[in-house]
C-alpha cells in the first residue's frame, strides 16, 4: 500500500483542494451580492433561464438561492418589496417557505399553509415545470394520495417530459421511506432511464433508487440478491452517464458523487476510485450528508478508502535484474 498509494493518488486533488457544494460561474455572483443585501444578479439570473426555458439550470440555481435565503434572506425581501408579482421573486419566496415548512415539527400543517404561495408561483409562469416540482415535494410531506401525487405529475410532465428535479421528486414519493416501495421505486426509475435523452441525468434515476435502498436500514432489502443485481445494474448504467461527462464538470458533480458512494458500498474500488478522479474537487453534500453530519469528511475519508482498497489488492511488481530473492528485503 505504502508503495502504490501515491501512483494512485495522480489525478485526485489535494484534501484542501476539495470543495463542497462549490457554485458555477453563474451562480457565483448572484450569491456573492446576496450576501451583500443585493437581489438584482440573483433577479437577472433567474431571468435569463424563464426566458432561456433552461429548466434543470433553473432548478439548480433555485436551490441554491433558497439555501442562502434561508439563512440570509433580506436579499429576497428588498426583491419582493421592488418587484412583488415578479415571477423568478415568487418562486424563490415558494421554494423558501417548502424549505421552511419542511424542517418544522409540524411540517404537514405548515406545508399545507403555503400550497397558496406554490400556485402562485405557478401561475405566474404557466409553463415552468421548476414551481411544479415544488408541489410535488409539498404533495409527500402533506401525505397526498396517489391520484393527487399523479395529478401533479402529470402537470410537471406537461411542461418538461424530461425534467430531472421533477423526476426526483417522483422517485422520492415513490421511495419505501414514504408512499411506495423499493421494487416501485426501481420500476419508476428505470422505465425512465429508458426514456431518457441521450446524456439526460435522468438516466441516473436507477442509481437514486440504489442509494435509496442502500440507505434503509433493513439489512433484508440491502443484502436481496435481485436487489444487488438491479443496485449493480443502475451503477454500471451511471458510469456510462459519466464517461458523457468531462472529468472536473460541475454539471453532473452529484450524480457521480452518488455513483462513488454505492460503488464503495457495493465494494467496487477501482471504480470508484475512477469516479473520484472524474469528481476532481468537487463533492457534494449529498449523498454524503445522509450517512455522516461532516459530508466534506466523509467523501474525504471515502476517497482515501478507495485508494489505498485499491492499493492493498494490488500485486507487487518483481523487480528486473534481481537475481535472487532477498527475504523480507527483496
Amino acid at each position: 500500500m505504502i508503495r502504490y498509494s501515491p501512483e494512485l493518488s495522480a489525478g485526485l486533488p489535494v484534501d484542501d483542494a476539495v470543495l463542497l457544494d462549490a457554485p458555477d460561474e453563474r451562480l457565483s455572483p448572484a450569491l456573492v451580492a446576496a450576501a451583500l443585501g443585493a437581489y438584482q444578479p440573483a433577479a437577472g439570473l433567474l431571468a435569463a433561464t424563464r426566458e432561456g426555458a433552461e429548466w434543470e439550470t433553473r432548478d439548480r440555481c433555485l436551490a441554491r438561492l433558497v439555501t442562502f435565503a434561508h439563512s440570509r434572506d433580506g436579499w429576497l425581501t428588498a426583491w419582493l418589496t421592488a418587484a412583488p408579482r415578479d415571477p423568478d421573486a415568487l418562486l424563490v419566496k415558494a421554494g423558501l417557505a417548502v424549505r421552511r415548512a419542511w424542517e418544522s415539527p409540524a411540517r404537514a400543517e405548515r406545508l399545507r399553509e403555503v400550497g397558496p404561495l406554490i400556485s402562485a408561483a405557478a401561475q405566474a409562469q404557466p409553463g415552468d415545470p421548476v414551481p411544479w416540482r415544488l408541489a410535488l415535494d409539498h404533495a409527500r410531506g402533506t401525505h397526498a394520495t396517489h391520484t393527487v401525487f399523479e395529478a401533479l405529475w402529470e402537470q410537471a410532465v406537461r411542461r418538461s417530459p424530461h425534467h430531472y428535479g421533477c423526476h426526483v421528486a417522483a422517485l422520492r414519493y415513490l421511495s419505501a421511506a414514504w408512499y411506495g416501495s423499493h421494487r416501485e421505486c426501481f420500476d419508476f426509475a428505470e422505465r425512465a432511464a429508458e426514456d431518457a435523452l441521450p446524456d439526460s441525468l435522468v438516466q441516473a434515476l436507477p442509481l437514486r433508487a440504489a442509494s435509496a435502498l442502500l440507505l434503509d436500514g433493513d439489512p433484508a432489502a440491502r443484502t436481496s440478491a435481485v436487489h444487488a443485481e438491479r443496485i449493480d445494474a443502475a451503477a454500471d448504467l451511471a458510469i456510462r452517464l459519466s464517461a458523457a461527462y468531462r472529468p472536473g464538470d460541475l454539471w453532473p458533480a452529484e450524480t457521480r458523487n452518488l455513483l462513488a458512494y454505492v460503488l464503495v458500498v457495493r465494494g467496487r474500488w477501482g471504480e470508484a476510485l475512477e469516479q473520484f478522479r472524474l469528481i476532481g474537487p468537487h463533492a457534494t453534500s449529498f449523498p454524503w450528508s445522509s450517512v455522516s453530519d461532516d459530508p466534506l469528511g466523509q467523501f474525504l475519508d471515502a476517497r482515501d478508502g478507495a485508494r489505498l482498497q485499491v492499493a492493498s489488492a494490488t500485486p507487487l511488481r518483481s523487480r528486473e535484474g534481481r537475481g535472487r530473492a532477498r527475504g523480507h528485503y527483496a
